[in-house]
């Protein structure tokens, strides 16, 4: 009996000392055989290095170390810096394993720069077709995505629909901001969704929220269908307008993005599909409406924690305002504000509302002696990109002045960059000018927690929405 025991114990502690480490052995190298082997034998052919990293645990890879940094250590860019002193300060690309596939993380100003403006090597993974649609600009692969990028640029940024989109954004933020001094508090975030989505909505569809901008606001976050079946109808009014405008010989009048792609037509002649015009107004909608409420959050808590920033601008806005007596303002009036649009950069630097650029790799691609391997997945970490102390000095601190000079090439890309840059910059850039000359000039403000936890998936926001009490000067 005693000796059957003896082999129990003596076979638990084999395993223990023995199997168990070569399965934990094999586990923490498993990815790297599976994946890692095949392209260092690629590599040897042709004199190149994969990029220094690990691929973690099998499945899973490094994405628990990964949510760790982001979600509970709340400094997502030391998962970068935990690389930088494990491989090399100067690397500025890992290897890692992220969300079920291998990937390669690109932090390097330059090869940031080649991945964006490489968009036949480097295809776009993320968001994909069933969040904005298989026909937005933003999805869209190919010659397509040229052609109706291109005519969205143009038209938008034209000096016409410029000082329409001035003069319908300012009454609503007007608006808005007399509202909230009315009340005892106020959660910003959602209180600028609902703001932004009307004059985005009007200013793309024509569409009036009006009184119906929370079910509006309900639909884009949830069905992206219900919201096309909405646009749909309007698209079929203006259709049936044109037709009779063509039948009575009037000239037909483009008064917004939906009939500016209506009307468009590519190289053969042929007009865009119902579908590539809906696809493209949703999109723009969708993605312009909450770019611009993130960047407004923001500048309520960076101002609120720069006093001495905030009374520039008042003194800057204020100047303005009696200029323009009571009149809104216009783009040139806009360009006029040195100080206001240094502290729109900044405030953009630091929100990061798109902390990365996600693809795949069609090819084998050679970067300064590493190989980006293909089929895998490469996270272009923007957010690293403004918070590093080599492009900006001091960069977690709120200084509208390092704008005084325009900052390296390719170390500061709050919108992407290459063929697939957001075409709706300005219009964001616009709307914060408008929200901080008006906040500014009239209103003083208090942040309620100013201890907020950051959320930052999937974009870098106060998780109480931030909760302040505004207060009419």
């Amino acid at each position: 009996m005693h000796t059957k025991y003896l082999s129990i114990y003596l076979d638990l502690g084999l395993l223990l000392t023995i199997v168990v480490p070569l399965l934990a052995l094999l586990c923490w190298w498993w990815n790297e055989i599976w994946y890692v082997r095949a392209v260092k034998a690629k590599c040897l052919a042709f004199n190149t290095k994969v990029p220094p990293g690990h691929l973690g645990l099998p499945f899973f890879g490094e994405t628990f170390l990964f949510l760790r940094f982001f979600n509970k250590i709340g400094r997502p860019d030391d998962f970068i810096n935990s690389k930088k002193i494990k491989y090399g300060e100067n690397v500025g690309v890992y290897r890692t394993h992220l969300y079920g596939s291998p990937s390669i993380i690109v932090c390097s100003p330059a090869l940031c720069k080649l991945v964006l403006n490489s968009s036949d090597k480097f295809k776009q993974e993320w968001p994909t077709t069933e969040v904005l649609g298989s026909n937005s600009v933003i999805t869209l692969q190919g010659p397509r995505h040229g052609l109706i990028k291109s005519f969205i640029v143009n038209y938008i940024n034209r000096p016409d629909p410029l000082t329409r989109f001035l003069v319908q954004a300012q009454p609503s933020i007007v608006e808005a901001l007399q509202l909230w001094a009315q009340k005892p508090k106020v959660t910003a975030l959602p209180e600028l969704q609902k703001v932004t989505l009307a004059y985005t909505m009007r200013y793309f569809s024509g569409i009036e929220a009006g009184t119906q901008v929370d079910k509006f606001k309900s639909l884009f976050e949830g069905c992206r269908r219900a919201i096309t079946k909405r646009l749909k109808e309007e698209l079929e009014r203006r259709k049936q307008k044109s037709e009779n405008n063509n039948k009575n010989g009037e000239e037909i009048e483009s008064s917004d993005l939906m009939d500016g792609l209506m009307q468009m037509k590519d190289k053969e002649g042929r007009q865009l599909s119902e579908g590539e015009v809906l696809d493209n107004i949703v999109s723009s909608i969708h993605v312009g409406h909450a770019s611009i409420a993130f960047v407004m959050t923001w500048s309520l808590y960076f101002l609120w924690k720069s006093p001495h920033v905030l009374q520039k601008l008042q003194e800057e806005n204020m100047n303005m305002s009696w200029e323009k007596n009571g009149e809104s303002l216009t783009y040139e009036d806009i360009m006029k504000l040195k100080y206001t649009n240094k502290v729109i950069e900044e405030i953009i630097r630091r929100a990061n509302q798109s902390s990365f650029v996600f693809r795949k790799a069609t090819d084998d691609i050679e970067f300064k002696g590493y190989m980006i391997p293909k089929g895998w997945s490469v996270m272009v970490w923007v957010r690293y990109l403004h918070n590093d102390p080599a492009n900006f000095e001091d960069p977690l601190s709120f200084n509208p002045d390092r704008w005084d000079t325009r900052p390296a090439h390719g170390t500061y890309l709050p919108f992407g960059g290459g063929p697939r840059s957001c075409p709706g910059s300005t219009l964001v850039r616009l709307s914060l000018a408008l929200f901080i000359h008006h906040l500014s000039i009239g209103y003083s403000w208090e942040v309620l927690n100013p201890d907020f936890k950051v959320n930052y998936f999937s974009h870098p926001l106060p998780s109480d929405g931030l909760e302040i009490s505004l207060t009419k000067i």
